[in-house]
């Protein structure tokens, strides 16, 4: 009598768990939505994740929770994360389309997922609840298993189909289908002595600018920054820094500086010679 009345009711703590991690869950995912930087919006797709994860976990099921703190979250969302920070997908980068009219029909197909969803909600008749001890009763991998294999075969295989069908749509479009012979190391040096540009290697990112760093454009013999010599990504960014007029002015300074000692050293007679004089003409 006590697991039923518990099925049918909500203590204070649980109440407090949902209203909080939800209104969490759903700032998280809007987030993710409206957030300019795609970096961002993966942090706040990961959160929104780990709260899932928990509501999984306090509602009894075990392996979903784990499942998806360590695959989605851990492995999946992480992976996507590193390769965002890794190639630089930048605000203007998600302005462009490559498909025409996408925006457009994939807010059709949210509101229309919308409206099942709620039509579904609308329509659902729970005349009595199970609750988690006899759901559970022989694990909850077990109880899982049982649902997926029996009364969800069906959904669980169109998920599948679905999910294999994205997965190949996505091969495809970013597959590039290479029609002609890819040029070895020799003819692309050949071309580029025909052309006359840059035969010889460019200078590396720093070099000539008393710097090491990616982000500050090698300079060139006659003193001008080359920015072929730091990466498109930091380009397109905008985070290239530029070697200042002081620092060419204090370059030129301590070459002067150099020259002038060395032309002094050249001129001035050792000083071992001047010794050896001053003794000779005391003992005279």
């Amino acid at each position: 009598m006590s697991a039923q009345l518990a099925a049918y009711s909500t203590s204070t703590g649980e109440a407090f768990q949902f209203w909080v991690l939800g209104t969490v869950a759903v700032i998280g995912a809007l987030c993710t939505v409206f957030m300019k930087k795609a970096v961002h919006s993966a942090l706040c797709l990961a959160g929104t994740m780990i709260v899932l994860a928990v509501f999984y976990l306090a509602n009894g099921a075990y392996f979903l929770g784990v499942v998806q703190i360590v695959v989605y979250t851990g492995a999946i969302m992480m992976l996507f994360l590193f390769v965002v920070m890794l190639v630089g997908v930048t605000a203007a980068d998600s302005l462009k389309e490559t498909i025409k009219g996408q925006r457009w029909l994939a807010l059709l197909c949210g509101l229309g997922f919308g409206v099942l969803l709620i039509a579904g909600i609308g329509n659902a008749s729970l005349t009595e609840f199970t609750g988690l001890s006899e759901a559970n009763a022989g694990g909850n991998v077990e109880g899982l298993a049982a649902l997926i294999f029996t009364k969800y075969v069906f959904a669980f295989e169109i998920t599948g189909a679905l999910l294999i069908t994205a997965a190949v749509g996505a091969m495809v479009l970013t597959h590039r289908e290479r029609t002609e012979r890819a040029r070895t190391q020799r003819e692309l040096a050949e071309q580029r002595v025909r052309e006359g540009k840059h035969v010889p290697p460019l200078p590396a990112p720093g070099v000539y600018a008393r710097h090491n760093a990616v982000d500050i454009a090698g300079l060139l013999p006659d003193g001008t920054p080359s920015e072929l010599t730091v990466s498109k990504t930091l380009r397109e960014r905008g985070q290239v820094r530029d070697v200042s007029t002081e620092a060419l002015a204090d370059l030129k300074a301590l070459e002067q500086r150099a020259q002038e000692r060395l032309e002094r050293a050249g001129t001035e007679p050792p000083r071992s010679r001047n010794n050896s004089q001053r003794t000779e003409e005391a003992s005279k």
